[in-house]
């Protein structure tokens, strides 16, 4: 996600939407401003949390969101987390 998305609690948003959909996965600052979102789980739950993350929290305003596929493999967690 790209535009005003750090110091708005946006990865907490993302973790309790995420979490509440029964995803595994997590939400990190980047470098650059952005906040990445890797999630893996049922579809629907996935679309979910697609639609919550292009309007994030309140403070947020999400500008871009590009997403990709990794291989499920990839997400070695048992739950969602904000890092």
């Amino acid at each position: 996600m790209s535009g005003r998305v750090q110091g708005v609690g946006f990865r907490w948003f993302v973790m309790r939407r995420a979490s509440a959909l029964d995803l595994r996965g997590w939400a990190t600052n980047l470098p650059d401003g952005r906040v990445e979102v890797v999630a893996t789980g049922a579809p629907a739950s996935l679309s979910a949390l697609d639609q919550a993350v292009r309007s994030g929290p309140m403070l947020a305003r999400v500008e871009s969101v590009e997403k990709s596929n990794i291989p499920h493999e990839a997400v070695d967690v048992k739950s969602f987390e904000a890092r």
